[in-house]
């Protein structure tokens, strides 16, 4: 009797186990469908947008899901009709096992062919900002860990204006950005212990970004430098023509960029260098009158302005303050304009005068007059060589 009731314990244990395993079994089969359905109604109750995701994959044994094609667009709350906003074919969520195995329980978020448009008139920048609670929000529904690393990959941002004419639809292309140690997870001893580099190709040159920061910081406190490298100007007619009323038959664009903030100060400078610039061509023989005269008042600055040994037009902008305005220096702009042209031309790279302790430091400021300083300069500039 004791054996049989032994026996028949035994067979009930199995029983259990087996009806675990399979429910465990059913639950994972399940899974995809219950997160795909849980994730599809969080897109769809963004304010002002609409979202859907096609499929949903979950990897279990990496403590992964992996979303299949998801598109977001911004909805007219009058008509209704949809306007293209983002899109990718694959975003990836996962533990950072890196940062996991150092004691910290955090995400890890890759995106695959990203595209995000912003259109004008429906995609305002007051509208993004307003916005950008409720997307953190879906990114927190559907990434319930903190985000340490973040990947993009052949990622496109595009800016479109149908209202323009002609039309305008510019874009950055297969786009690059890598953000690492978002949450100080793997190194918190650094003043700047995260990291975010980003690159880009833009009509014919390159986009290259290269960021510092401490993003748990209170205020902003980050080191950046930026620059944008041969640009084909002429492949930017359509943008030039809508907002410019001009175009141009050669000319390559460049920009070069520094600024570094600590305590709710900034500093910085953007550096605009326009080279081989020629406004006229045939295509132009056709264009009214009107506007051979602009084209020919644009093209006539830009002679005038332009240093003759290096054929370029460029100035160097200082741009300080703190969060709550900026401050420009008009003066200094137009005194580096002049410089280049008539006195030593500005190069065409990245200065490597801003960090964090220019921010600490009080600026320092030239008394000379604006005519003083371009004529001493080249005197200036003798004296240092000498020296």
């Amino acid at each position: 009797m004791a054996k049989r009731s032994k026996k028949f314990q035994l067979k009930r244990r199995y029983k259990i186990i087996i009806g675990i395993i399979a429910a465990l079994i059913i639950f994972r089969l399940f899974l995809p469908e219950i997160v795909l359905r849980y994730a599809n109604n969080t897109l769809a109750e963004i304010p002002g947008y609409y979202g859907h995701i096609e499929d949903i994959d979950i990897s279990l044994y990496r403590g992964a899901y992996q979303i299949d094609s998801i598109y977001i667009d911004k909805k007219d709350s009058v008509s209704g009709k949809q306007t293209d906003f983002f899109r990718a074919s694959m975003i990836d969520l996962s533990i950072e096992w890196k940062a996991l195995f150092k004691g910290s329980l955090v995400g890890e978020l890759i995106i695959n062919s990203p595209k995000l448009y912003f259109t004008k008139n429906k995609t305002e920048i007051d509208d993004i900002k307003k916005d950008t609670a409720d997307f953190r929000k879906v990114l927190k529904d559907l990434m319930p860990l903190r985000v340490n690393r973040f990947e993009v990959n052949n990622g496109s941002v595009h800016y479109i204006d149908a209202t323009a004419r002609p039309k305008v639809d510019i874009a950055l292309r297969k786009s690059y950005i890598l953000a690492q140690n978002l949450t100080n997870a793997i190194d918190n001893k650094t003043k700047l212990p995260s990291s975010v580099i980003a690159r880009a190709q833009a009509y014919g040159g390159t986009v290259s970004f290269n960021m510092k920061l401490n993003a748990l910081a209170e205020r902003a406190t980050f080191d950046l430098n930026a620059e944008v490298k041969n640009t084909n100007l002429v492949l930017l007619n359509d943008f030039l023509k809508a907002y410019a009323n001009v175009d141009v038959n050669k000319g390559t664009f460049g920009l070069y960029t520094e600024f570094a903030a600590l305590n709710g100060k900034y500093k910085g400078y953007v550096k605009p260098v326009i080279k081989d610039l020629d406004v006229f061509g045939p295509e132009d023989r056709s264009d009214n009158f009107f506007h051979k005269v602009w084209e020919g008042l644009v093209g006539g600055a830009g002679k005038i302005l332009k240093n003759q040994k290096k054929d370029q037009i460029a100035t160097r902008v200082p741009i300080e303050g703190d969060f709550g305005g900026a401050q420009t220096d008009i003066t200094e702009m137009i005194w580096e304009l002049l410089r280049n042209a008539f006195i030593q031309a500005l190069m065409p790279s990245i200065d490597n005068q801003i960090s964090l302790s220019s921010v600490a430091t009080e600026k320092e400021k030239d008394d000379r007059g604006l005519l003083k300083r371009i004529f001493s300069g080249k005197k200036d500039k003798d004296k240092k060589d000498k020296d």
